[in-house]
């Protein structure tokens, strides 16, 4: 069976849990990261010289970088809807998933680690506004490519550009902190709330 190493709480981890969940994959997911087994561990370090989670076991294959291995999982279940054929559509849709570990997810680093995570490294003021301020532009960014497709990031279609984007948002909602009214993004996550895997892996009340 296909393994998991990682942690249910992780974002990176539960994207990959959605995905399976979405390609009626079974998984299995071995606990490792902060609170379980030590990622600085020799044979977790020969499967990801990072020491970061996930890691995906796929018999005698090892793959690390958590939207590398949705695309891994849902190439190799021949999901094109997913993961389009298509070199257009395909770009499009990894587009937005390199938009999302790239520009996105660093936009709300302090932010969460401030708000969230009570970081005693994250409290200054003025870096907490900037890094609030970053976020939301970040969002209003998907706000107009929501309002554009009218549905989801690429179109009609749900692809892996959701899974990975839906839980930023899922986060974004989740922090403490003032928003600004961005309705596209609103209905897209109440979109969203409507799939078994968003339910069990992102609207789960884990930021």
């Amino acid at each position: 069976m296909l393994k998991i190493l990682g942690k249910s709480t992780s974002i990176n981890v539960r994207k990959v849990l959605w995905t399976c969940i979405e390609l009626n994959l079974p998984c299995e997911l071995e606990a490792w990261g902060s609170g379980f087994q030590d990622t600085s561990a020799p044979d977790f370090l020969a499967l990801n010289p990072n020491a970061m989670v996930p890691v995906m076991l796929d018999g005698e294959f090892s793959l690390w970088e958590s939207n590398t291995i949705c695309r891994y999982l849902a190439a190799q279940a021949g999901h094109t809807t997913l993961l389009p054929a298509q070199p257009r559509e395909r770009a499009g849709v990894e587009q937005w998933m390199d938009w999302q570990i790239a520009e996105l997810n660093p936009s709300w680093r302090y932010a969460f680690l401030s708000l969230v995570r009570g970081s005693p490294a994250h409290q200054d003021s003025a870096l907490l506004k900037a890094g609030v301020a970053g976020w939301h532009r970040h969002m209003a960014i998907l706000e107009t490519q929501l309002q554009s497709t009218g549905a989801f990031v690429t179109g009609s279609t749900f692809t892996l550009a959701d899974v990975v984007l839906g839980l930023s948002t899922h986060r974004w909602f989740m922090c403490p902190m003032e928003r600004p009214s961005l309705p596209g993004v609103e209905a897209y996550y109440l979109r969203l709330s409507e799939r078994p895997g968003f339910q069990q892996h992102g609207r789960n009340g884990i930021p």
